[in-house]
């Protein structure tokens, strides 16, 4: 309906996942406060206010730096020629760039498979991404071209954050514990003014909804009421996904979560291709089963590795216990 929609889309999910997370980080307990004249309360202390935090507020200033430049560059990629068939293969090359971000920033190190799954990988995302060009008609002007090439910086850029912030998470779970709630609540809820910079294209988003049929890039027959139906539907599968996702994190190993993922996005691009009914093609479909296959892999032969990865457990256990070690000895004084 609207290609141009992608700040509108971020902060709507923003600000409907903040909204629905609000009430179970809110307390109107005044004991914790200081609020007081001599003795007596004064009247601040009886407004509601935020529950203490398990997690320094700078470790979610990271990921909402992170995690809103990523969500917002994968938003944008619709308004530059970036068909969703090649959107989904792209971000499922999410394994390899954990990997490789794992071993130049954490030290891990990989099996030969587990390299040749990478590189499976980002073989079937370039030529997913080429398959672009393959169908394109020769009459297609340069332009348009450097705006499908520019699109796909945005998806690599986002890509990376992704990455980076899965590595952000990992550490931030295994020093104070598995509090995904709270990653959830506070990553949302600090992206929020970021917004005040992109107010125009928000409004201008929101109000294309009431007339889904004046695009500017072609018609979309359709009420207003179905288009913000369209909406509703995905914030509540964004809230649903992002704590599905957050809630794994903490409860099993990347390995686990990655493969979870990985199938997810495989069924998202048949449901893509069946829904809309074009963007597919042979370079695409081989694009896409390599990989799918090569995160299929990947995953399979990580979860081999069972000495570096009760090494990591181990070392995650000891940081939670001595985390919450700390935070008792704290609670005394």
């Amino acid at each position: 309906m609207n290609p141009r929609i992608g700040s509108a889309l971020t902060f709507s999910q923003m600000m409907f996942i903040t909204l629905q997370s609000l009430p179970g980080f809110i307390t109107f307990d005044s004991s914790s406060t200081r609020i007081e004249e001599g003795n007596r309360k004064t009247w601040l202390s009886y407004l509601p206010r935020l529950k203490p935090r398990q997690v320094p507020i700078m470790r979610w200033f990271s990921q909402v730096l992170v995690h809103t430049t990523g969500s917002l560059l994968n938003n944008w990629a619709f308004a530059f020629n970036v068909p969703l068939t090649v959107l989904i293969v792209f971000r499922s090359a999410g394994l390899a760039v954990s990997m490789v971000l794992g071993y130049f920033v954490l030290g891990r190190r990989y099996s030969a498979i587990q390299v040749t799954s990478v590189l499976v990988v980002s073989s079937g995302a370039v030529l997913a991404t080429l398959s672009k060009t393959s169908t394109a008609s020769s009459t297609v002007e340069l332009v348009d071209m450097q705006r499908y090439g520019l699109g796909i910086v945005m998806i690599v850029t986002s890509l990376l954050l992704t990455g980076i912030l899965g590595l952000l998470q990992e550490q931030t779970y295994k020093e104070y514990g598995p509090f995904w709630k709270e990653g959830v609540f506070y990553t949302h809820l600090l992206s929020l003014p970021v917004f005040l910079f992109l107010a125009r294209d928000v409004k201008q988003g929101l109000a294309s909804l009431n007339y889904p049929g004046s695009s500017v890039s072609g018609p979309a027959p359709g009420s207003a009421f179905s288009s913000w139906l369209i909406l509703s539907g995905n914030l509540v599968s964004q809230l649903l996904c992002v704590s599905g996702v957050n809630k794994l994190t903490s409860r099993v190993s990347s390995v686990s979560t990655n493969l979870v993922l990985t199938t997810r996005k495989a069924i998202s691009l048949c449901l893509s291709v069946w829904w809309f009914g074009s963007g597919w093609n042979a370079e695409l479909a081989i694009g896409a089963c390599m990989v799918f296959a090569g995160s299929l892999a990947f995953s399979l032969a990580s979860s081999g590795t069972s000495v570096s990865s009760s090494e990591d457990d181990r070392e995650s256990a000891r940081d939670v216990h001595s985390s919450k070690r700390r935070k008792g000895k704290s609670k005394k004084e």
